[in-house]
């Protein structure tokens, strides 16, 4: 990733709000980030946090209603995709950004082949005969590791495995050489071992390719190992954004500090039992006016109770949205 380089994605103050008979959800609340060309991103948060629900609204894949984005701005190469028609949007998903979801069984339509699905969006997207579609649609399957793949075109979805239907979707994102793909917890349906082949498959991708990634997730294993910057999400916020490895050794937010004390440490003799988060995510509906994390929180100060605090830098690429000083145990003096 180039150092000072310009962002493909530029978001402020998302906010995403969903209509229900008991009332409004307020999903996002005021999200701000960037993207940088080529960098990995990782989103973390327990479910529920609005991990999926932010990057979903960029490119309207939400049902609208009961959604609604209530307000913000989402540059992609200098257009508000939050403003865009949907015959713009259309263009752009699967050919500028590709989206990859969790669960490929589901993603992938059963009653068409495989090869029809990754065919498609070169057709739409590239104009191409089908002829050019068939080839380059084999060449994408090998591209991710589908042994035989030229013969695999014709099969349906059910004849793969939960890991060849994910290299599938993979292949399908990719297909138009997206400057942006969005991988929504792509592992989380599958077993370790497939789990660790997916990431390293993306990984050798992005180098191959050059392209943008955010990787969505409630693993923080699995983002130590691929990320270049972290962005930490909790009832629709983002509490805290640092670097990887910044992250890891000084985080900052006691939600953050939370996670990774429920990630398991192998280290030494004896493997130290996990702490538990105590309590429930917050109901979000009505926007916090205090900070979301406070019912749980094992470093409350009675600001905290009043004010919802707004992210801060405390170092270089390094913010966070808390009252509370880890260096001193006590109020933030910003």
């Amino acid at each position: 990733m180039p150092d000072g380089a310009q962002p493909i994605l530029d978001v402020r103050d998302l906010k995403t709000v969903f209509k229900t008979r008991s009332g409004e959800v307020h999903a996002v609340n005021d999200v701000s980030f960037d993207l940088r060309p080529g960098e990995l991103l990782g989103v973390v948060g327990e479910s529920g946090s609005g991990k999926s629900v932010t990057m979903m609204s960029l490119i309207k894949l939400l049902p609208i209603p009961p959604a609604e984005i209530r307000h913000g701005q989402a540059l992609f190469d200098g257009l508000d995709l939050l403003q865009a028609d949907e015959d713009t949007l259309r263009d752009i998903r699967g050919a500028k950004i590709g989206f990859v979801f969790q669960d490929p069984m589901t993603s992938l339509n059963p009653v068409f082949t495989v090869g029809f699905q990754v065919m498609e969006p070169l057709r739409e997207h590239l104009g191409m005969s089908k002829s050019q579609a068939r080839i380059r649609a084999a060449e994408l399957l090998e591209l991710v590791g589908i042994p035989a793949a030229a013969s695999r075109l014709k099969d349906f979805p059910h004849q793969f495995s939960g890991g060849m239907r994910q290299r599938v979707m993979i292949a399908i994102a990719l297909a138009c050489d997206p400057q942006v793909l969005i991988a929504d917890e792509p592992t989380t349906a599958l077993d370790v071992t497939i789990q660790a082949q997916i990431i390293e498959l993306v990984k050798e991708l992005r180098r191959k390719l050059g392209m943008a990634i955010v990787w969505i997730t409630h693993d923080l294993g699995v983002i130590a190992g691929i990320a270049d910057r972290v962005m930490v999400m909790y009832a629709g916020q983002i509490v805290e954004q640092a670097p990887v490895r910044e992250l890891f050794s000084n985080p900052q937010h006691p939600y953050t500090r939370a996670l990774l004390e429920t990630v398991p440490n192998v280290r030494g003799k004896r493997a130290k039992r996990l702490r538990v988060i105590e309590g429930q995510p917050p109901m979000l509906n009505a926007p916090p006016v205090s900070c979301p994390f406070l019912p749980r929180c094992r470093h409350a100060l009675p600001r905290c109770g009043i004010e919802n605090p707004q992210r801060v830098p405390v170092g270089a690429g390094h913010d966070v949205a808390c009252f509370w000083d880890p260096e001193t145990d006590g109020e933030r003096h910003v």
